[in-house]
């Protein structure tokens, strides 16, 4: 199963970066378990929005709960220097 994470500039409707599992250059870090692969994926996006110039993101993960694979990617993003 695949996770995806997105930053989305909701003023002008545009996607500021996104990350999943299914990215080319994230794919081999992203094997093994689920909660691993959310936390590589995390921790990309905290690293593409630096790069977009996005230090601080709302999190939104709809009607999912804050528990499992959620919790493992806004973790490794908060350790990655994205504020929540």
């Amino acid at each position: 199963m695949h996770i995806y994470c997105q930053l989305i500039d909701d003023e002008r409707g545009v996607t500021l970066a996104s990350a999943s599992t299914r990215d080319t250059e994230l794919r081999s870090d992203a094997s093994g378990s689920n909660c691993a692969a959310a936390a590589t994926v995390g921790k990309a996006i905290a690293g593409r929005a630096a790069a977009a110039g996005v230090t601080q993101v709302c999190f939104d993960r709809g009607h999912f709960r804050y528990i499992g694979r959620l919790a493992a990617l806004a973790d490794a993003a908060r350790e990655a220097g994205l504020q929540f």
